[in-house]
């Protein structure tokens, strides 16, 4: 049988397994996020798996080079997951190739105590010390004005979310960051396709990293990538990311600097092969190419879900504006054009309903929700461990409100405009029930 046949046959089996259902008012579930594809992904997904070839490979490649060119950037890394995207891009910091400017044990990283733990996490895996900076109630970024007060002399970088797609003010960070010589890792994983004084965020830092998790704009199925323009953090990234080898030839390739045998490494012998030095303390994190083929399909349909999530973030915005009595409407950063990942609100405290009340209604009436991740992570149990250094500059007070008073709820492409209409209707129907 050609593979063209069996191509077409998949296309025939995406119409008869994956028929769209109707939708049923109070019935359908209404998730906060969620995968959509069509028959090109399973095409792209099954061609990759006729090769056979597991690991790393052509569509990976493919899928580089024009998400890199999408985002803005020299290089994309593929990894295998968001969180991994993170790890990779602090550890970065850490390489002893960038001599004295390396990150070392101890040294401090400007971050958020709001938000996913994988932005934290790295920093304290890498036995980095996270210092939490208060953020915005309204937007959910740090607030700005409190940097430049947790600034110490061991300060070296600073890592943080464009959160839920909304960037944090760049234009304020990206001057503090140059102003003491600071690194900025941004982590993109929510907000593809969001940007900042017209210009793509994951474009303004030494690094930027991605999610494609099944959640987030675009997918396959696990996945991330690590972008820079940079050569030197280029290397570095990807030496850690394929077991922390020097040699940079592609799996299955052999001498494609022409000196593998040639050169003299550590405390090696002359001419230890190149491909079996380790010039850093790396991982496996790479991707395999059926992973990357669903990419390359969903990366077509990238701008139209950008687009998609824009325009549901406005309908809720309008259709809930009447309630802001009870809810504080998310706000977009000042000169950003954010493509959110979802839209976050804070329930006023008042004397009729919680945010628990709210919760539960939604979720009782199948529109799901989400707290604002890890709320405060330095309250979660992780945290607690006496292992665990951190430093809080001042207070947390609006981390904490965030913690008691936020959730969100769905924008992604799936939410089409009956979904849309329920979703309002559940609020009115709320809202009415409180009066």
């Amino acid at each position: 049988m050609k593979r063209t046949e069996i191509l077409e046959l998949v296309k025939a089996y995406y119409k008869e397994q994956f028929a769209e259902k109707e939708f049923e008012a109070g019935k359908t579930t209404i998730p906060f996020a969620g995968r959509i594809f069509d028959e090109e992904e399973l095409v792209t997904l099954v061609d990759s798996s006729l090769d056979f070839w597991l690991t790393t490979g052509r569509y990976a490649e493919e899928f580089e080079a024009k998400f890199a060119e999408f985002m803005g950037q020299k290089n994309c890394m593929l990894v295998n997951s968001g969180s991994s995207a993170n790890l990779i891009a602090l550890s970065t910091l850490t390489s002893p190739l960038l001599k004295g400017n390396r990150l070392k044990k101890g040294d401090e990283v400007l971050t958020v105590a709001a938000g996913f733990p994988t932005t934290v996490n790295p920093i304290v895996q890498n036995g980095l010390t996270p210092v939490f900076v208060d953020v915005e109630v309204d937007t959910f970024n740090i607030k700005v004005s409190a940097i430049e007060n947790a600034l110490s002399d061991k300060t070296k970088a600073i890592m943080l979310a464009h959160t839920l797609g909304n960037p944090f003010n760049l234009e304020v960070v990206k001057s503090i960051a140059d102003k003491y010589g600071l690194y900025l890792v941004e982590d993109c994983c929510d907000a593809v396709g969001s940007k900042y004084n017209g210009q793509l965020v994951g474009t303004f830092g030494n690094l930027a990293t991605t999610s494609f998790y099944p959640a987030h704009h675009i997918t396959m199925g696990e996945g991330g990538s690590v972008l820079t323009s940079n050569p030197l953090l280029r290397r570095i990234a990807t030496s850690l990311r394929d077991w922390g080898r020097d040699c940079y030839c592609d799996p299955g390739c052999d001498n494609t600097c022409g000196r593998r045998f040639k050169g003299q490494y550590g405390d090696l012998p002359l001419g230890y092969d190149h491909k079996y030095v380790y010039s850093h303390v790396g991982y496996n994190l790479k991707v395999t190419d059926m992973q990357a083929a669903v990419g390359v399909a969903q990366l077509k349909k990238l701008p139209l879900f950008i687009e998609a999530r824009k325009e549901n973030f406005k309908k809720l915005y309008k259709g809930l504006k009447q309630y802001e009595e009870y809810l504080m409407l998310p706000q977009a950063t000042p000169n950003s054009d954010p493509s959110w990942f979802g839209f976050p609100f804070n329930v006023r405290e008042n004397d009729k309903f919680t945010r628990k009340d709210l919760a539960e209604y939604l979720e009782d009436h199948k529109i799901l929700t989400r707290q604002l991740f890890a709320g405060n992570i330095t309250k979660q149990p992780a945290y607690k461990d006496k292992e665990i250094n951190y430093r809080i500059s001042g207070s947390l007070e609006n981390t904490d409100y965030i913690m008691r008073n936020t959730i969100f709820i769905g924008v992604y492409p799936g939410i089409d405009d009956v979904r849309m209409n329920y979703i309002l209707f559940v609020f009115d129907q709320f809202f009415n029930s409180i009066h």
